[in-house]
């Protein structure tokens, strides 16, 4: 039995275009693979550690070989609950819309959480950096308001795909499967379109995912 995690990166529910193709990807692969356990978890009702005070002393006191104090082993241990619910996953979903050419502040909270050296990667003069989450596929359903085509003018403005997809290498990630639902401020039948298009494609993704 494989443990597949959904992370919804959006406040907007049902009007969400990244979800609407995320969650058709989750039911699809639920119905295929009905012995797995799929959970989700949605980063703008969820609680993570913020990266101040004793959390941010804990880490700088591991990157210096300092013990922690009890306020700062306790202000870790929530950093480390998060990162286990993410590492103990053997599968990954993301649903992730554009926010202002990148990605939702609450997603780039959650990758500051988890991003942490001895955890998800490692580092060594010899080898450089080592993603090491590593052996577990991952499947993005996007959104964005425009389209963002490779060798357009437009291309360069697009950092929610860079960055994200950047992320997911330097932790490990290797099989990445996305859909994208674009332009979705054209007008309702552009949107609507693309939509369909995705959810067809996410439906199809699942079943061998």
């Amino acid at each position: 039995m494989s443990k597949l995690l959904y992370i919804q990166a959006s406040p907007r529910g049902e009007r969400s275009y990244s979800m609407a193709a995320a969650n058709a990807f989750v039911e699809a692969y639920g119905a295929a693979h009905p012995d797995d356990q799929i959970s989700s978890i949605n980063l703008f009702t969820t609680e993570l550690p913020t990266f101040d005070g004793f959390t941010l002393n804990a880490k700088y006191a591991i990157l210096n070989g300092q013990d922690h104090t009890d306020d700062e082993a306790v202000a870790w241990k929530a950093v480390e609950a998060v990162i286990e619910s993410f590492t103990s996953a053997d599968k990954l979903v993301f649903a992730v819309p554009m926010w202002n050419f990148g990605i939702p502040y609450r997603l780039k909270h959650f990758i500051d959480v988890i991003v942490q050296p001895g955890y998800t990667f490692s580092f060594s003069p010899e080898e450089g950096y080592q993603g090491l989450v590593t052996g577990k596929p991952v499947f993005i359903s996007y959104s964005r308001g425009g389209a963002y085509p490779a060798g357009s003018d437009t291309e360069a403005f697009d950092l929610q795909t860079k960055y994200f997809e950047l992320f997911l290498g330097f932790i490990g990630f290797t099989d990445v499967q996305r859909v994208i639902v674009e332009g979705t401020l054209a007008g309702p039948d552009a949107a609507d379109a693309s939509k369909a298009a995705a959810i067809e494609d996410a439906r199809n993704l699942a079943q061998s995912f």
